[in-house]
């Protein structure tokens, strides 16, 4: 592992967990929206994780070395959620009531929303830490040659 890596795989990390919470965020911020601009309510968006510059698996067996590290972690999708539903919801005065009075919500879900920001800000400060220790091992290196 070079000797700033440790910094770019925490980096990304924090990166990526910044746009999660963004993301959980705008799923807040439009918890009410029941029109969007193609005229249906607003879906929920789940972002995914992956892999940053992937290898194979076979290239790692090929190799064989045990100094292989991952290389971080970045955005690879962000998904509506088309597997939950959207909530049904008696409002005849409201102005997007269908004929039987029922407003259609978005399924967005605070309580689920606010544990997925909490894990999102928990990871984020999971890779804060990593970083302050990597840089206190380069510090501690620089002043073991002075």
């Amino acid at each position: 592992m070079g000797l700033f890596q440790a910094f770019d795989i925490s980096a990304s990390g924090m990166a990526a967990e910044r746009f999660r919470i963004d993301t959980i965020a705008q799923n807040i911020a439009n918890i009410k929206t029941t029109r969007t601009e193609d005229g249906t309510p607003y879906r929920r968006k789940i972002v995914t994780f992956g892999e940053r510059n992937m290898t194979s698996f076979s290239k790692y067996y090929e190799s064989a070395r045990a100094d292989v590290v991952g290389n971080g972690v970045k955005v690879v999708s962000v998904k509506e959620d088309t597997e939950t539903d959207l909530m049904m919801v008696y409002d005849p005065a409201h102005p997007d009531a269908d004929e039987n009075g029922y407003v259609m919500y978005p399924n967005v879900n605070t309580v689920t929303e606010m544990t997925n920001l909490i894990d999102a800000t928990r990871a984020y400060e999971a890779n804060t830490t990593a970083f302050n220790a990597s840089k206190s091992m380069v510090q501690a290196a620089l002043k073991i040659g002075s």
